[in-house]
């Protein structure tokens, strides 16, 4: 477990260890017991960084850096997921994908992407984190076929509100949810919508360590398609 003793000084040093901050991070989250010594989530900012050096996956190039605004980031919409099965759509370098299926084990993620490059660092570092629980679709959303719908839909960085809407509705369940993570209050691609009733709500979330703002805006699928069965 965790020790608490620390909890905070982490950021107010002149140096600051990545993982001291991801340690304070989780525990601010709650999530500090869950993940108790497992190594991953630091594992995987390693790999993130190795390959970075080849394939600029991130723009965020420090360790301290990639903990706030890629890891914890991703964390805090763990109580907002719905269902058993999720897909991150355009998931890049694996965000949020990977960090949420390493903090929730029990639910089956798959990590959509057209980028070929990315998706082989993501596969390589599944080998690493032995992640049983993530499937990878190289493949458009447009083009994307399941044979199962999913509890939550969910993107960090896929165009705007309503492109996700539009490409997105088909492939939640008639209970299942849209998450779309955003910076400031997407005012404009609120307003750009068609139709406002889809969003549930949009909520302010809090990154530990992060000093930008942060929404999440909540969106619920308008048709059951549940009876459709694809070919992949």
């Amino acid at each position: 477990m965790y020790n608490r003793t620390y909890r905070g000084k982490a950021q107010h040093g002149k140096f600051v260890n990545p993982q001291e901050l991801l340690e304070d991070g989780l525990y601010e989250l709650g999530l500090d017991e869950e993940l108790a010594g497992d190594d991953r989530l630091m594992e995987y900012i390693t790999e993130l960084m190795n390959w970075n050096r080849v394939y600029n996956l991130t723009s965020v190039r420090r360790p301290t850096d990639i903990v706030r605004r890629h890891i914890l980031d991703s964390l805090t919409v763990i109580p907002h997921l719905h269902g058993d099965r999720i897909l991150d759509i355009g998931t890049g370098a694996g965000l949020p994908g990977i960090p949420l299926a390493i903090a929730c084990p029990q639910r089956k993620f798959v990590l959509l992407d057209s980028s070929s490059k990315k998706l082989r660092f993501i596969q390589q570092t599944l080998g690493i984190l032995e992640l049983d629980n993530v499937t990878l679709a190289h493949t458009r959303i447009e083009d994307y076929r399941p044979d199962r719908l999913f509890g939550t839909v969910i993107c960090r960085a896929f165009s705007d509100l309503h492109d996700l809407y539009q490409h997105a509705t088909r492939l939640c369940t008639a209970d299942g949810r849209m998450l779309a993570m955003k910076g400031i209050y997407p005012m404009a691609e609120i307003a750009g919508l068609e139709h406002k009733d889809v969003i549930d709500d949009v909520v302010s979330l809090h990154v530990p360590g992060l000093d930008a703002e942060r929404h999440l805006v909540l969106m619920h699928p308008t048709t059951n398609q549940e009876d459709t069965v694809w070919e992949r």
